[in-house]
């Protein structure tokens, strides 16, 4: 198995039952040198799509899932790696446990845009039910749409 950082949309444990059956929530924690951005607007049904971008001192809030051999490939399709949307990147991440090797889907695009109102709706509900601090949750919802 392999252990995937979910973060956005993908935080959402009803929408990963579905995506990855076989892959359960293992932990929560977060991406230290990172930050949650938008990008390809054009690639987006409704804006741009959620991303992530390196920048020292910001944080990510992820869900830690180990993902079973069977569900690698429809997670990739459902991300679009086939199509090059985006694309699996090495990071770590950290949980009260310590640290951990993990894999994220990094867009293949330039940060830029704006995200749909309902989109940064599903990302904010979603890191909320995840467990998310609230602090964090309302930053995402005051975000621009």
């Amino acid at each position: 198995m392999s252990l995937y950082a979910a973060y956005a949309g993908n935080l959402d444990a009803r929408l990963m039952s579905r995506r990855a059956p076989h892959s359960p929530l293992r932990a929560v924690g977060w991406l230290n040198g990172w930050r949650l951005a938008f990008g390809g607007e054009q690639l987006g049904w409704e804006g741009a799509l959620a991303m992530i971008v390196e920048e020292p001192g910001a944080q990510v809030f992820v869900g830690l899932y180990d993902i079973a051999p069977m569900d690698e490939e429809s997670l990739d399709r459902w991300e679009g790696v086939g199509l090059g949307i985006y694309r699996r990147v090495r990071v770590r991440a950290h949980t009260l446990d310590g640290e951990e090797p993990a894999w994220v889907y990094a867009l293949n695009g330039y940060e830029g845009g704006l995200p749909s109102a309902r989109y940064l709706g599903e990302i904010a509900d979603a890191a909320e039910s995840a467990g998310a601090p609230h602090d964090y949750v309302m930053e995402l919802r005051k975000r621009p749409c």
